[in-house]
C-alpha cells in the first residue's frame, strides 16, 4: 500500500505513527503536474484544501482507491469523478460526536467579528506605517450587538455560545437544525433575522442546492451599515452580490475567510481580493477557520485511525 500524503506540512507525527504500518509514506508538498506525478503509483490520496482532486490527478494515479482529507467540506474533491473511478472518499463529514470538540473555526469567526467592529487589521497597519491616531479607529461592540447566524449546527452553535458571552443578542436561521435549543436564542424565518441583525454570519453546511443562496436579494434586507462574515464555504455566497453591497456603501465591512475560486484561485483577478486591497471595510484570511495546531492535530489522527479501521 503507498500512501502519498500530498501536503503534509506540520502533519501529525501521532497520525503519522498510525499510516506507516499500513504501507510505504510519502510525505511532500505537491500540486498541479508535480502532484499527478507523484500520484502514479500511490493507493492512498491524502490531501488537505490546497489542491482539487478531479478527473486529472484520478487518471493520472491508476492504482488510487482511496482519498482523505480531514475536512467536513469537499468541494475540493469531484465527488462524482471518484465515485466513476471506484475511489472511495475518506472526510470528517457526518462525523458528529468528534466534531464538537473541534473549535477552531468557531473562535476564527467571533475573531473576524471583532476584527471587523474594532477595525484591528487598519489600527495595526496605521501604527506600521507610523500613525498613532486612536479616534480614527472608533469601532463598535460585541456587547447589545444584534447578530444573525444563518446556519444553527455545530458552528452555528459554538458561535452563538460565545456571542452569548459576549452579551449579543443572537437570532438564528436553519430550517434544517437538529441541534437542541440553545437558551437566550431565537429562532426565526431567514427575512426577520436579516432585517433586525446588525451583523450577519454565515454557517450554513455548501451543497449544489444551496449554491449562492446568500444572494443580492439578502444583502438588500440587511440594515444599512451592516456586517457580514463568512466563514462556512465561498460557493454560498453571491460574491459579485457582496462586492456590490461593500462598494456601495450598503455594507458597512465583511470579514471572509473563504471564497468560490478555492484551490484555484488567481487572486490577482479576484473581485473582491482586489476591493481589499484598496479597502480596510473588507477583510480576506486564507481559509484559516479549521487551521490550528489542536485542530489539525487531532483531526488528522482521528482519520488515520478511521483509515486504519477501513484498510483492515
Amino acid at each position: 500500500m503507498n500512501i502519498l500524503l500530498a501536503e503534509s506540512s506540520g502533519f501529525s507525527p501521532r497520525a503519522l505513527e498510525l499510516l506507516r504500518p499500513l504501507g510505504a509514506v510519502r510525505q511532500e508538498d505537491l500540486s498541479g503536474a508535480a502532484l499527478r506525478a507523484a500520484a502514479g503509483d500511490c493507493d492512498v490520496l491524502w490531501v488537505r484544501l490546497r489542491t482539487f482532486i478531479g478527473p486529472e490527478v484520478m487518471d493520472a494515479a491508476p492504482r488510487l482507491k482511496w482519498i482523505a482529507s480531514p475536512t467536513t467540506g469537499l468541494n475540493h474533491i469531484d465527488l462524482a469523478a471518484a465515485e466513476k473511478r471506484g475511489i472511495r472518499v475518506l472526510s470528517l463529514r457526518g462525523e458528529v460526536d468528534f466534531l464538537k470538540e473541534i473549535r477552531a473555526t468557531a473562535e476564527l469567526t467571533i475573531g473576524l467579528m471583532l476584527a471587523l467592529l474594532r477595525h484591528i487589521p487598519a489600527a495595526a497597519q496605521g501604527v506600521r506605517d507610523g500613525v498613532w491616531d486612536r479616534d480614527r479607529y472608533q469601532g463598535r461592540e460585541l456587547f447589545g450587538q444584534d447578530v444573525g447566524l444563518v446556519g444553527f449546527g455545530r458552528l452555528g452553535r459554538l458561535v452563538a455560545g460565545y456571542l452569548l458571552a459576549f452579551g449579543s443578542r443572537v437570532r438564528v436561521y436553519d430550517p434544517a437544525a437538529t441541534e437542541p435549543e440553545l437558551p437566550g436564542v431565537e429562532r426565526v424565518a431567514l427575512e426577520d433575522l436579516l432585517a433586525f441583525s446588525q451583523l450577519v454570519s454565515l454557517h450554513a453546511a455548501y451543497e449544489p442546492a444551496n449554491e449562492r443562496f446568500f444572494n443580492a436579494a439578502c444583502f438588500r434586507r440587511m440594515p444599512r451599515g451592516a456586517w457580514f462574515v463568512n466563514t462556512a464555504r465561498g460557493e454560498l455566497v453571491d460574491e459579485a452580490a457582496l462586492l456590490k453591497a461593500l462598494e456601495s456603501g450598503h455594507l458597512a465591512g465583511a470579514a471572509v475567510d473563504v471564497l468560490a475560486a478555492e484551490p484555484s484561485l488567481v487572486l490577482d483577478a479576484h473581485p473582491l481580493v482586489r476591493f481589499a486591497r484598496t479597502s480596510d471595510r473588507l477583510i480576506l484570511t486564507p481559509h484559516i477557520g479549521g487551521c490550528t495546531q489542536e485542530s489539525m492535530e487531532r483531526a488528522e489522527y482521528f482519520l488515520a485511525r478511521r483509515m486504519k479501521e477501513a484498510l483492515a
